[in-house]
C-alpha cells in the first residue's frame, strides 16, 4: 500500500513495512511540492514525528529520481543532535527508514571509541549523525570530509544553543559547502534560532503545524500540592498508583538523581539512573533496560528531556520543578508520543504554588490541581487491577485442571483467593502516608478563604531544648520551618516556642516526639551547631544575669552620674552656671520663643579680658594674680591698653595696621594714586592684603 505518491518509493516501502498507515501533520507539511529543495525552519510539538519528517524531506535531495543511494564514499547528509542519546536514537530511526534505499549511516558522539568512528568514516557512509563537539573534532582531524555534503539537519537546535554549542555549530556550518540545504527542527523557535537561520539559511521557509499553538491533547497535566518534606513520598505514591510500564522522574541535580535512585531501589522498584556524569556505555545500558522491560523507572536530569522516545513511557514526574516553560514542555513530551496517552505530574511544594502557576501560564498549559494519591487510594487501585487481570477470563487448560481441583479440595476457595491476593501484593512497595493538612485549591485554581486558626493545646506534650537563643538572633519565623524540615513533622505538631538568652524551649506533641527524635538521629544536630536535648516536664525560664547597679550607670539622656542621697532617693549633681548651655538668641527658630534674660551672656564663665564689674577695684578681681602674656603689657585687664615691651624674639615690634577708615586721612606722596580696594564696598585706599596704603613690597628673590 502506498501512503502518498510524492514520497520517494524506497521511503514509502520502509514506512509501509514499519506499519505506518497515516502521516503526522508535520510529516505532511514537509511534503509540499514547493518545499522540495528549500531550506526549512520547522517547529512542532514534541513526539510529532520530526525525525521521520526530515528523513522523508531529505530523500529527494540525496537520491533524486534514483531508486537507491549511490555508492558510499564521502557523506551526503549531516545530522547534528544536542545529546548522545538523541543522536543514537536518530541513527536508529534513519536506519529503518533508509533500509530499502541501501543507506550506510555512522554515528559520531562523545564517549565512544574515536578510532572505531574514524575507521567507519574511512570505509564510506551516506549519512553521519553526531553531536557538535565530536563532529568538530573529526573535521579538525581530517577524518570527516564535508565537501560532498548536500544537506545539513539541526535537530533540537534550540537545545544546542542553550547547551553552549553555538561556536561548534558555526564552525561546522562554515565548513560545509555553500550550495546545500539547511533544515532546522525544534519544538520552539526562540530568537537565537531565528538569528542562526538568517545567517546560515537561504530564504528559509517557516513551517508551523497547527498543533503547536495549543496544549498537547494526549498528555494529561496534573499539579500535586505537597508539604516540602513530603516530595519523595509523593513520588513513591505516584509510581505505585499509576503502575506505569515505564516512567521517568526528572530531577534538578545529579546528586538528587543518585539519592532517589538509591531510595527507589531500596523500596523494590526496578530503577535506572541517567545523568551527565555517567559514561556513554552506562547511559546506553540504562535506556536499553527500559526498552527491554528490565527496568520500569528512570531517574534522570534534563539530559533525558530532549528527543528520547520510549514506546511504553506512560508517566513523567517532575520531582524538581522545571526552570522554564520550554523545559516543562520537553520533559512532558517524553510521553504522549505518536498518539499514545500519558500523564505529566508536577510535585509542587506549598511555598512554590505561585511560581508553578506562572510556569504553567507561560507554557500555555492547563493543569488539574489536586493532592497526591493517598495510601488508601493506592490499595484500592491495586484491588481494581487485580480484579481486571485478563488471566481470570482465560479458560482452564487441561494440564491445569488437576492442580486446580487439588487446591480447591485441600484449601478451599477462600484460602486460595486469600493466598492469591497476598502473592499479588507481596512484590509491591507499601504506599507512604502523606501529610494531609496543607492548603487545598478551589476548582478554579485559587486558594479558598481560610478560617481563623484556633489554638488547640497539645496532648502529652514533650519539651525539647535547642542550643540557640536570643543572643544568636533566634526567631520563630525560621526556627519553625527548620524544626519541621529536620524532624519530619508539621507546624500543627509544634506548640509553644520560648526563646531565652542562650537556649530555646520547644513544645512538641507527644505522638510526634519519638518520630522527631528518630529523624534528627543520634548526633542530635539539626543544622550546623544547633543541637537538641529532651527535657523532663515543663521547663522553667532560666534566671537572668545580674543587672548593673543603677547608681553607677550613666544617664543616656544627659550624661550625668546619679548618686544616692542619705534618704535613699536619687540626687543629681548640679551643674555650675558656666557649664550650662547658653540660650539661643539669633535666627528665626522655635527657640526664639523661650523667655530671654536681661543679659544673654550673664552665665558665661568670666575671663581676664572682661571689664570690671561696677564698683569693683583691681584688687577685687579674681584673676589679678594671673601674669600677662609676654607680648602684653602690665596694664589693667580689660582696659584694652598695652605697655610697650620687649618682644620675645628680640625683633622690633611690627607696625600696627591702620584702620581702613583712616586711609583717606593718611598723607600720600604726590603723584601716587590711592590703592584700589581689594573687596567690594571697601573704602578707597584700602590695601589688598592689609597694611598701610602705598607701602612698597620688597621683590622676591
Amino acid at each position: 500500500m502506498t501512503l502518498r505518491k510524492d514520497i520517494h518509493a524506497a521511503i514509502d516501502r520502509a514506512l509501509t513495512k514499519r506499519g505506518y498507515d497515516a502521516l503526522t501533520p508535520v510529516q505532511e507539511a514537509v511534503l509540499a511540492p514547493e518545499l522540495r529543495d528549500a531550506d526549512l525552519l520547522v517547529s512542532a510539538q514534541t513526539g510529532s514525528g520530526k525525525t521521520v519528517a526530515f528523513g522523508i524531506s531529505l530523500a529527494p535531495t540525496l537520491m533524486g529520481d534514483e531508486e537507491a543511494l549511490p555508492r558510499a564514499e564521502a557523506p551526503l547528509a549531516l545530522v547534528i543532535a544536542p545529546t548522545r542519546e538523541l543522536a543514537l536514537q536518530v541513527e536508529r530511526e534513519l536506519a529503518w527508514l533508509y533500509q530499502e534505499a541501501g543507506a550506510r549511516i555512522a554515528t559520531c558522539v562523545g564517549g565512544m571509541n574515536m578510532m572505531t568512528e574514524r575507521r567507519t568514516l574511512a570505509r564510506g557512509v551516506h549519512i553521519v549523525v553526531g553531536t557538535p563537539g565530536r563532529l568538530r573534532d573529526h573535521i579538525e582531524r581530517g577524518s570527516l570530509d564535508l565537501a560532498s555534503i548536500r544537506a545539513v539537519v539541526l535537530d533540537e537546535a534550540d537545545e544546542m544553543l542553550d547547551l553552549g554549542f553555538r561556536d561548534d555549530l558555526e564552525f561546522i556550518l562554515d565548513a560545509a559547502p555553500d550550495q546545500r540545504r539547511t533544515l532546522m527542527f525544534s519544538a520552539t523557535v526562540p530568537k537565537g534560532i531565528a538569528n542562526l537561520a538568517k545567517r546560515y539559511q537561504r530564504q528559509a521557509v517557516r513551517v508551523t503545524t497547527a498543533g503547536e499553538q495549543k496544549q498537547h491533547l494526549d498528555i494529561e497535566y496534573r499539579a500535586l500540592s505537597v508539604a516540602p518534606n513530603d516530595r519523595e513520598n509523593a513520588v513513591i505514591n505516584l509510581l505505585r498508583y499509576y503502575d506505569a510500564k515505564n516512567a521517568i522522574v526528572f530531577c534538578g541535580t545529579r546528586a538528587t538523581v543518585n539519592h532517589l535512585t538509591a531510595r527507589f531501589s531500596n523500596r523494590g522498584f526496578a530503577v535506572v539512573a541517567l545523568s551527565g556524569e555517567l559514561s556513554q556505555n552506562e547511559r546506553s545500558h540504562a535506556l536499553q533496560a527500559l526498552r527491554d522491560g528490565r527496568a520500569k523507572v528512570c531517574v534522570a536530569t534534563d539530559v533525558a528531556a530532549r528527543g528520547l522516545d520510549l514506546p511504553d513511557l506512560e508517566l513523567v514526574i517532575h520531582a524538581d520543578l522545571p526552570k522554564s516553560p520550554e523545559t516543562l514542555l520537553h520533559r512532558s513530551g517524553r510521553t504522549g508520543r505518536a498518539g499514545r496517552k500519558g500523564v505529566s505530574a508536577l510535585i509542587v511544594p506549598y511555598n512554590a504554588r505561585r511560581r508553578t502557576e506562572r510556569l504553567l501560564s507561560d507554557a500555555r498549559i492547563s493543569a488539574d490541581w489536586a493532592r497526591p494519591p493517598s495510601a488508601q487510594e493506592i490499595l484500592a487501585r491495586d484491588d481494581e487491577r487485580l480484579m481486571a487481570d485478563p488471566r481470570f477470563e482465560a479458560d482452564i487448560a487441561e494440564d491445569e485442571a488437576a492442580m486446580v481441583a487439588t487446591l480447591l479440595e485441600t484449601h478451599g476457595a477462600e484460602k486460595v483467593a486469600a493466598a492469591l491476593m497476598r502473592m499479588y501484593r507481596e512484590g509491591r512497595s507499601a504506599p507512604e502516608e502523606l501529610i494531609e493538612n496543607g492548603p487545598v485549591s478551589a476548582p478554579g485554581g485559587a486558594y479558598p478563604e481560610r478560617a481563623p486558626r484556633e489554638h488547640v493545646p497539645l496532648v502529652d506534650a514533650v519539651w525539647f531544648s535547642l542550643s540557640i537563643g536570643r543572643k544568636h538572633t533566634a526567631e520563630p519565623r525560621w526556627l519553625l520551618p527548620m524544626l519541621c524540615r529536620a524532624g519530619h513533622i508539621t507546624k500543627a505538631e509544634i506548640g509553644s516556642i520560648r526563646i531565652h538568652d542562650t537556649e530555646t524551649h520547644v513544645e512538641i506533641a507527644g505522638a510526634s516526639a519519638a518520630k522527631f527524635e528518630a529523624a534528627v538521629g543520634p548526633t542530635r544536630k539539626i543544622e550546623k551547631n544547633i543541637t537538641i536535648s529532651r527535657l523532663d516536664g515543663v521547663p522553667e525560664a532560666p534566671a537572668r544575669g545580674p543587672r548593673p547597679d543603677r547608681a553607677n550607670r550613666d544617664d543616656a539622656g544627659s550624661g550625668m552620674r546619679r548618686e544616692r542621697s542619705n534618704e535613699g532617693g536619687p540626687r543629681e549633681r548640679s551643674k555650675p552656671d558656666y557649664a550650662k548651655k547658653r540660650p539661643f538668641t539669633g535666627g528665626k527658630s522655635k527657640r526664639d520663643a523661650r523667655p530671654q534674660t536681661g543679659d544673654a551672656h550673664s552665665d558665661r564663665k568670666p575671663g581676664r579680658h572682661d571689664d570690671l564689674p561696677a564698683g569693683a577695684t583691681a584688687g577685687e578681681w579674681p584673676y589679678d594674680d594671673v601674669p600677662p602674656r609676654p607680648d602684653q603689657g602690665s596694664g589693667a585687664p580689660g582696659t584694652g591698653k598695652q605697655k610697650p615691651g620687649k618682644p620675645r624674639s628680640g625683633k622690633p615690634p611690627a607696625k600696627a595696621n591702620t584702620p581702613a577708615a583712616d586711609f583717606d586721612k593718611a598723607p600720600r606722596k604726590a603723584g601716587k594714586p590711592a590703592a584700589k580696594p581689594h573687596r567690594k564696598g571697601a573704602p578707597a585706599g584700602a590695601a589688598k592684603r592689609g597694611g598701610e596704603a602705598g607701602l612698597k613690597r620688597k621683590p622676591k628673590n
